[in-house]
């Protein structure tokens, strides 16, 4: 891929996205990775940010299904395992940004939307 932005730059953005995730409100949640998008010029980068961006939408659909699950007490183990994938991911995530920056990092078992 072009490189554009030099690898400092592109870690930072890199990790910004993925770790948009933990982020308290739902917009800004998402909204992170969009204006990274957006406003970056950087293949990697774009590419990181709209894996995160499948990642949020991805895991926004889960929850709504283990929520609508739990009410009849078979979604909450889904809860657990959503809860922990939900942390764990991202953070991996992160962690291949930071040391691998060159490469995009993929979320395994997304439906890939973007």
């Amino acid at each position: 891929m072009h490189s554009t932005e030099d690898s400092g730059t592109r870690k930072i953005l890199s990790c910004v996205s993925h770790g948009s995730i933990f982020f308290n409100t739902l917009v800004l949640s998402i909204g992170v990775p969009i204006v990274i998008l957006l406003v970056s010029n950087d293949a990697v980068i774009k590419e990181s940010a709209k894996e995160a961006i499948n990642f949020h939408l991805n895991m926004w659909v889960w929850w709504i299904i283990a929520g609508i699950l739990a009410w009849v007490l078979i979604g909450i183990p889904l809860l657990v395992v959503l809860g922990i994938v939900n942390f764990i991911m991202p953070v991996f995530a992160i962690f291949n940004s930071l040391t691998n920056p060159n490469n995009v990092f993929r979320y395994p078992f997304i439906l890939r939307v973007f």
